[in-house]
């Protein structure tokens, strides 16, 4: 079989589907023409497939890391069964294939700009040196990125796990960006904003525009750091899965939002994201926990006049900016550093 840019030659399915749809690909270390291959140093699991994890297992990390294990052993790849979602890891380039027009060469320090969902990784440690209780996983083995994939070498001036944790979620602040410049000085909601794209997506829309910034977070604990960090103008503790909570609380904030970012990773936030958005409005959609049949449904109940938009992940120069970001803005570093 010839090599294809989008790693169809990858998959094993008998139908043939995309690798991030397919059940199983081909691990195989030898490479295609068009391929690399990484030696992997470390997993940044998805927050959504995580928590979904430590909730089915009720927080027993040995249980969370023999499921990614069975994952990856029999899928090739990692991608949360239930979530759908996988991550994204770190690693070295050990070799390149001479038609790979990725740019990359042997000895680079990467992450990798696509989801584990559709990449072909071997676990070769049993994930030895990780708990199971934390997003990060420690990890030995390879994995392969296609003639189509995206990978970013590693910044010198910040630690990895940091550069890590970053381009993780590093579609968020540009997608926020180009949604916010379309409209004048907005009113902007994002929903989970302590965490890691939701502080980006603060900043980013800050530098974009917005006329005011509302942070909204589930416990006291976490809208204390947001607030310390300056990048919200009005920081709630809501509840996001409750839509009238939500509601209320930005009615009394001072109205609902021209641009709601939707941040979280658990499910039932969706119908309180359209709520809190005015009509002509627009919500985006970052959490691999949101149901998009409950989002468009539920705003079609409502008689909702809003555009939801689902974010894929990649928008042109999504990581330089959300690694500026860091850069320019303490608060963002802070809260990344507080959850690393």
């Amino acid at each position: 079989m010839t090599a294809d840019p989008f790693g169809l030659h990858r998959v094993l399915d008998e139908l043939p589907v995309l690798p991030q749809a397919a059940a199983q690909l081909d691990t195989r270390p030898s490479l295609w023409p068009d391929e690399v291959r990484v030696r992997v140093q470390r997993l940044n699991l998805d927050a959504a497939s995580f928590r979904q994890l430590e909730r089915r297992h009720s927080g027993d990390g040995e249980r969370v890391r023999a499921e990614v294990l069975e994952i990856v052993r029999t899928r090739g790849k990692m991608q949360n069964p239930e979530t759908g979602s996988g991550g994204m890891l770190v690693g070295v380039v050990e070799e390149v294939g001479p038609l790979s027009p990725l740019g990359l060469s042997v000895g680079d320090r990467v992450a990798t700009l696509v989801s584990l969902t559709l990449t072909p990784l071997v676990v070769e440690d049993g994930l030895a040196g990780w708990d199971g209780r934390s997003e990060q996983v420690p990890c030995d083995g390879y994995a392969i990125l296609f003639g189509r994939s995206m990978a970013a070498r590693l910044p010198d001036d910040l630690p990895a796990d940091l550069a890590l944790a970053v381009l993780d979620v590093c579609g968020a602040p540009a997608l926020t960006s180009r949604v916010v410049t379309t409209y004048d000085a907005p009113r902007v909601l994002v929903i989970g904003a302590g965490g890691k794209s939701g502080s980006l997506s603060l900043a980013a829309a800050r530098e974009s525009g917005a006329g005011r910034l509302v942070g909204v977070v589930p416990h006291e604990a976490e809208a204390q750091a947001l607030r310390r960090s300056g990048l919200a103008d009005d920081v709630l503790v809501v509840d996001a899965r409750d839509p009238v909570a939500l509601r209320d609380a930005m009615g009394a904030a001072g109205g609902p939002a021209d641009v709601t970012v939707v941040c979280v990773d658990v499910p039932g936030c969706e119908g309180g994201a359209v709520l809190a958005t005015a009509d002509g409005g627009t919500v985006v959609f970052f959490s691999m926990a949101t149901s998009f049949p409950a989002a468009a449904l539920g705003a079609e109940g409502l008689v909702a006049d809003v555009t939801m938009l689902v974010g894929n992940g990649y928008v042109p120069g999504h990581a330089d900016l959300a690694l500026e970001l860091v850069r320019r803005h303490a608060g963002v570093r802070a809260l990344f550093e507080s959850r690393l």
